[in-house]
């Protein structure tokens, strides 16, 4: 009951301040283990990438939130869990994997850190679809964070990365590499339409 209430109250503030398109939402699978990777531009991209589905997304949150007052009790029944600072436990893993064996979604931004726009993408998307054999969907979040300024978030067709499956550290860079070109393709793609 909570998620849906605050998931309601996001999705006022994003359609009402700023102007949320979504496109490709049938592209999001009803049913099944799914795996959501997008872009990374601001700390507003959790709840921006959740609220136009039906289904709950779970995400990795750094371990020092969830001793914010408040903030960690919220976050902690919105379905993240904590990652410790300096990298993603075996113990995080663990609880990823059993998430999507349990047919529930994810929500990884495999850019990491926001000031990593761009940049090399991390592993742990591929090896988590991968090893829990989840659909792995690219999300694009195209525009800013500018009240009245029109933003979009687009849910593309699945990655297939059947090709690295029982693959090494470097089928793994290469899967995370196919899923980060299909985003920033995404991200251009519209961009050159004109829609942002």
């Amino acid at each position: 009951m909570l998620y849906r209430i605050f998931r309601f109250l996001f999705k006022l503030l994003f359609v009402g301040i700023y102007r949320l398109e979504v496109i490709g939402r049938e592209n999001v699978p009803a049913h099944g283990p799914v795996v959501l990777c997008a872009n990374h531009t601001s700390n507003l991209d959790p709840p921006l990438v959740g609220v136009p589905l039906k289904r709950k997304v779970h995400y990795m949150a750094k371990e020092e939130l969830f001793r914010v007052p408040v903030l960690g009790w919220l976050i902690s029944r919105f379905g993240a869990f904590p990652v410790k600072r300096g990298g993603v436990s075996k113990e995080s893993i663990r609880l990823a994997i059993q998430l999507l064996k349990e047919n529930r979604m994810m929500g990884i931004f495999p850019e990491g850190s926001r000031s990593n726009a761009g940049g090399m993408g991390k592993k742990g998307a591929a090896m988590l679809a991968l090893r829990s054999n989840a659909t792995v969907i690219p999300v694009a979040i195209v525009g800013e964070y500018i009240p009245f300024r029109k933003m979009t978030i687009i849910y593309g067709k699945p990655v297939d990365l059947s090709e690295f499956a029982g693959g090494g550290s470097e089928s793994l860079e290469a899967a995370t590499d196919k899923i980060m070109n299909t985003i920033r393709q995404m991200v251009t793609t519209h961009k050159i339409m004109g829609k942002n």
